[in-house]
């Protein structure tokens, strides 16, 4: 009995070898197909991930883009015209390996540099824009770099355009040792002359965004936007904590902290960017035009837009003032429309 029990399951054992052996069809898994989230852990599908911003669904945490993404979720389709692309790092100083290490980023990010700058449209806004790409030695900024974004002010300013940067950075680059910090000075006198022109300057900080970068055009904005739970700072929080001998304030170096300190202007969900520069852009139009023409504004204006049986009205001095209160009425009526 027990021999014959012994060899009916010696047989099943058997047959569940041969079958485990036995090729089978499976689920077809493609390889790199999928993400992993690194805040929630979930597994997530590439493609759907991209259509949603390269935002994770399930708990909104902003994964990093390229620069060539983020060019084109802002910037309306078949207007970006990129400037001075052909740009390309040496090693000044002889730093080892330096040459080696940026030949294999350009041909796997298949960018130059770690920044794309050029000329696009905003809703039909002209603007100069600039993104950094953290895939390129962490975004940090060494001399091709510094200049192209220097070089990116200077058309804003010969174009007379609003400048855009979305800044993404380690800091410095150190293979280039004092001369990646010159940027931090080139880049931040630009800046001046840009202002000292009266154009506007929207700075968006994104995750990453510390060191030289930080402390230079970063923070320079008219208007500093960041993306949500954004690192932003100079030093390293360990750093930090050791220079001064205390514990630093949880989250302290993340963009909802720093906007309730007052460093940035607001923070703003990936999916609402362009449409958030577009009303920053319309606003700034608006204002600057009625800035243009209230100043040149006078009553020899007003008169040849005056119909013949209302002359009466602009023969009296006080009533110019009148004008331009009216105009400014209807410009804030404006720009509270953009904000419905």
């Amino acid at each position: 009995m027990f021999k014959t029990e012994f060899k009916k399951t010696s047989s099943l054992i058997e047959e569940e070898i041969q079958d485990a052996q036995t090729p089978t069809s499976k689920v077809n898994i493609d390889v790199g197909k999928w993400v992993k989230c690194d805040k929630c852990q979930e597994i997530l599908y590439k493609e759907n991930l991209h259509d949603n911003h390269s935002v994770c669904p399930n708990c909104n945490h902003h994964f990093r883009l390229s620069a060539r993404r983020r060019i084109s979720q802002i910037i309306d389709e078949n207007t970006f015209v990129e400037i001075n692309n052909n740009m390309e790092s040496v090693n000044p100083l002889g730093y080892p390996d330096y040459d080696k290490k940026i030949k294999m980023l350009k041909e796997k990010t298949n960018i130059n540099e770690a920044v794309k700058t050029g000329i696009g449209e905003i809703s039909g806004i002209k603007v100069a824009i600039g993104a950094m790409d953290s895939n390129f030695l962490m975004g940090s900024m060494g001399s091709v770099v510094g200049e192209k974004i220097t070089l990116l002010i200077e058309k804003a300013i010969e174009d007379n355009l609003p400048l855009i940067i979305f800044a993404t950075s380690g800091g410095a680059r150190m293979q280039e040792g004092i001369l990646s910090l010159m940027q931090m000075a080139k880049t931040s006198n630009a800046i001046a002359k840009l202002n000292k022109n009266g154009n506007l300057y929207i700075s968006i900080l994104t995750d990453p965004t510390t060191g030289g970068v930080t402390a230079s055009f970063a923070s320079l904005g008219d208007i500093i936007l960041a993306e949500p739970n954004s690192l932003i700072g100079f030093a390293g929080a360990r750093v930090i904590e050791q220079t001064i001998g205390k514990p630093l304030p949880e989250g302290f170096q993340r963009a909802e902290f720093l906007l309730e300190h007052g460093f940035i202007d607001r923070i703003v969900e990936r999916k609402d960017m362009k449409e958030e520069l577009y009303k920053i852009l319309k606003m700034h139009w608006l204002w600057q035009s009625a800035s243009h023409f209230l100043a040149h504004i006078s009553l020899k204006n007003i008169y040849h837009h005056v119909p013949k049986n209302d002359w009466h009205f602009v023969t009296n001095e006080r009533n110019e003032n009148n004008w331009k209160h009216g105009i400014e009425f209807w410009l804030q009526g404006q720009v509270k429309d953009l904000h419905h």
